[in-house]
């Protein structure tokens, strides 16, 4: 009986916690609601990438679409999953012509379709995992496509001859014993590839992957490193110039130097922020090339100057959206001003678990202070609903992290 009576109780202070947060998301909808210049979609934008004026999207409502940024017009609907798209990549129509007319698509119905953009038809679809599909990564130099997985496998993807067949199985990583949520990686001028991946254990494994010869293209993975410097789940991993930036629901960024000992430079020490952080953008490796790193924790976004990288600081916060911020890029956007001249100017773009994209210029994030955001209202830190104790079901495959997140992503369809 007391067991009951124990459950009982925290379950409504569990429904009542759930309320006031409802509560105040409704609140803040309504203060947000034109913040942003917002483009409202049918659903949740879990991934987006940037090519040009537009922003192509993977939804949780079953759909890829790609996206006029400058009058948030839909022009493309990319449909065929059954499921929550999780994921997107380009790939070269013609090889390595750089044209990315090839659109790849991962999906929480374990599949990954590859998308002809000239005509929006399905080229194939392939059963790639067990379980959710979480990201891609294409590394077009050698024809390689990697997918990872809540199954805890990273599988690779040999490319040759897309056009006529689908990807072919090329080998896979079993080292994980959680979800791999995130991977990363480069192209060797020997024609290896170093992969990151990282899980929602807070485990970062870096390989090297070697092709072997033959009639189908295989590729042999040799575990060069496991680092573990966060406590909890990766959400985002960025590799480049000689450094692994992470993001993390350990409420950190970190950036370390990869391989060790690589750079003499004073090494930026962990951002910590109030809450987890989904997405990271740094500037300095993008074509702004500016000291900034660009964050997003809870539903509020963050810029901070790393010109000192020793010593970090807070330029500025928005208090972007009413639901937590899943991505984070940047935007130049090019336009001709009335006299013929071209017009650049860097934005920053964030999607969200509220149904939206925003748009931020640069400007607004930078002369913003974390004592006066920019915007109509200070930033709101609305606490996560408390979860109620007890011991994690081992023979679940899908975590509680995942379940909650597949009804956040649900609930706007």
């Amino acid at each position: 009986m007391s067991d009951s009576i124990t459950a009982d109780h925290s379950y409504l202070l569990r429904s009542a916690a759930e309320l006031e947060l409802t509560e105040a998301r409704r609140q803040k909808a309504e203060r947000t609601k034109s913040l942003g210049s917002p483009i409202q979609l049918t659903g949740n934008a879990i991934d987006i990438q940037i090519r040009g004026n537009y922003a192509w999207i993977a939804e949780s409502a079953h759909v890829a679409k790609k996206i006029d940024l400058e009058t948030g017009k839909t022009l493309q609907i990319y449909r065929g999953h059954h499921a929550p798209v999780t994921c997107l990549a380009f790939y070269d129509r013609s090889p390595n012509s750089g044209d990315e007319k090839l659109l790849i698509t991962g999906s929480w119905d374990k599949t990954i379709k590859i998308w002809d953009t000239n005509t929006k038809g399905v080229i194939s679809t392939t059963a790639a995992h067990d379980d959710f599909v979480k990201t891609l990564l294409v590394v077009p130099s050698v024809k390689l496509l990697v997918s990872s997985s809540s199954d805890k496998i990273v599988k690779f993807w040999d490319l040759t001859d897309v056009l006529e067949k689908p990807p072919q199985p090329a080998g896979s990583v079993s080292a994980h014993s959680r979800p791999v949520e995130c991977i990363a990686g480069i192209a060797n001028a020997d024609g290896s590839v170093t992969l990151f991946t990282a899980d929602t254990m807070g485990v970062l494994k870096v390989w090297k992957l070697e092709r072997q010869g033959g009639p189908r293209p295989r590729w042999r993975s040799i575990l060069q490193d496991t680092l573990n410097h966060h406590r909890t789940r990766i959400t985002e991993i960025i590799y480049d110039a000689g450094y692994i930036w992470t993001a993390s629901s350990d409420e950190t960024v970190q950036v370390v130097p990869y391989p060790p000992g690589s750079s003499d430079q004073k090494p930026i020490p962990p951002l910590t922020h109030p809450l987890p952080v989904r997405a990271i953008l740094p500037l300095a490796l993008s074509d702004l090339e500016e000291p900034y790193i660009v964050t997003g924790y809870g539903d509020v976004i963050r810029l901070y100057d790393v010109s000192t990288p020793s010593e970090p600081e807070v330029l500025g916060e928005i208090d972007a959206h009413w639901h937590d911020v899943t991505a984070l890029r940047l935007w130049i956007h090019k336009s001709r001003t009335d006299d013929g001249r071209t017009r650049i100017e860097p934005w920053i773009i964030s999607t969200s678990l509220d149904g939206t994209i925003r748009r931020w210029r640069f400007s607004e994030l930078h002369d913003s202070t974390p004592d006066n955001p920019a915007g109509q209202s200070k930033a709101t830190v609305i606490a996560p609903t408390p979860q109620p104790s007890g011991d994690a079901k081992d023979q679940v495959e899908i975590t509680d992290e995942e379940e909650r997140e597949l009804a956040e992503l649900m609930e706007e369809d």
